[in-house]
C-alpha cells in the first residue's frame, strides 16, 4: 500500500492492540513521549522504555507501560507506530510502503476504505511526528564517516566488525556504557531541553554531532549508528556502507 492506496480505520477504544506489542522508538519520539507525559526525557526512558530508550515497555501482562486500563496515558505523545496502528510502515531506499496489518483479537476497531492512507495518516499527526524523527538521519552518516576515520578496514575484518556492533546495539540487557547512545534518548540529560519538542531537538542535534566529532572508540559509534537506525525504523544495513573497493567484502 502507499499514501494513495483506500483504507480508513475508525479506533473503537478497546485497548486491545496496546498489548503484547514491538514498538521502536526514535529519539523524537521519546521526546515527545516525555513531553506528554510532562516529565524529564531521563524519567520517560526509565519509566516506559527498554533498550536504552528505543524500544516501549510492556508489563508482564501483555500491557504497555502507559496504558491505564483501556486508556492511554501518553495519547497526545503516542509513538509513530501507535498512531499508524493498523498499518505497519516498512522503510525503504525506494520509499515507504505500508502494510495493513491483521486486527488485534477481539478488536473493536472498524476497517473501511472510505478514505486514503495519506488522509488517515494526516489526521494521527504521523507526517510531523515522522519529519521530527528524520531530522537524525543525518547522524547516521556522521558516525559511519567518522568511524571511517578511526578503523582500518584492510587490517580489521569489515563483517566482523559489523557484527559485534549490530549485536552490541540489540542487546536488551549486559550492554556495554555508551554515551552517545544515551545522549541520542536524553536530550534533557544532555542540556539540551527546551520550551518545544522542536527547539529541544534543533538544540539536541548539534551537541550529538560535536560528540560524534570528539569520539574516538568507532565500536561505540557503530553501535550507535545501528540503534539509531533501528530506532528510525531503518534496517542496520542503514548505517553499515563502505567506500566502493570495500564492498566485496560484505558479499
Amino acid at each position: 500500500m502507499d499514501r494513495h492506496s483506500p483504507f480508513s480505520y475508525r479506533c473503537g477504544a478497546c485497548g486491545r492492540c496496546c498489548h503484547n506489542q514491538v514498538i521502536a522508538l526514535s529519539p523524537a519520539e521519546l521526546l515527545a513521549l516525555a513531553r506528554a507525559s510532562g516529565i524529564a526525557t531521563g524519567v520517560a526512558r526509565a519509566r516506559y522504555t527498554e533498550r536504552r530508550g528505543s524500544l516501549l515497555r510492556f508489563r508482564t501482562d501483555g500491557g504497555c507501560a502507559a496504558l491505564e486500563g483501556v486508556r492511554c496515558s501518553i495519547h497526545p505523545g503516542r509513538p509513530l507506530a501507535c498512531r499508524i496502528y493498523p498499518l505497519g510502515l516498512e522503510r525503504t531506499p525506494d520509499g515507504d510502503r505500508f502494510i495493513r496489518l491483521e486486527p488485534a483479537q477481539g478488536s473493536a476497531g472498524r476497517y473501511g476504505v472510505e478514505g486514503i492512507v495519506g488522509d488517515y495518516l494526516t489526521d494521527q499527526g504521523v507526517d510531523e511526528l515522522l519529519g521530527m524523527a528524520e531530522r537524525y538521519r543525518p547522524l547516521i552518516a556522521a558516525m559511519r564517516d567518522k568511524i571511517e576515520t578511526l578503523v582500518d578496514f584492510d587490517k580489521i575484518e569489515p563483517r566482523e566488525f559489523w557484527r559485534h556492533a549490530t549485536a552490541e546495539a540489540l542487546r536488551e540487557s549486559n550492554f556495554d556504557a555508551n554515551r552517545l547512545i544515551d545522549a541520542l534518548f536524553d536530550p534533557d540529560g544532555v542540556g539540551a531541553a527546551r520550551a518545544s519538542i522542536e527547539a529541544t531537538i534543533a538544540a539536541h542535534l548539534p551537541i550529538l554531532h560535536a560528540m560524534i566529532a570528539s569520539a574516538t572508540d568507532p565500536a561505540k559509534l557503530a553501535a550507535a549508528a545501528i540503534l539509531l537506525a533501528v530506532s528510525l525504523g531503518y534496517s542496520p544495513a542503514e548505517a553499515i556502507r563502505f567506500p566502493t573497493e570495500q564492498q566485496d567484502r560484505l558479499k
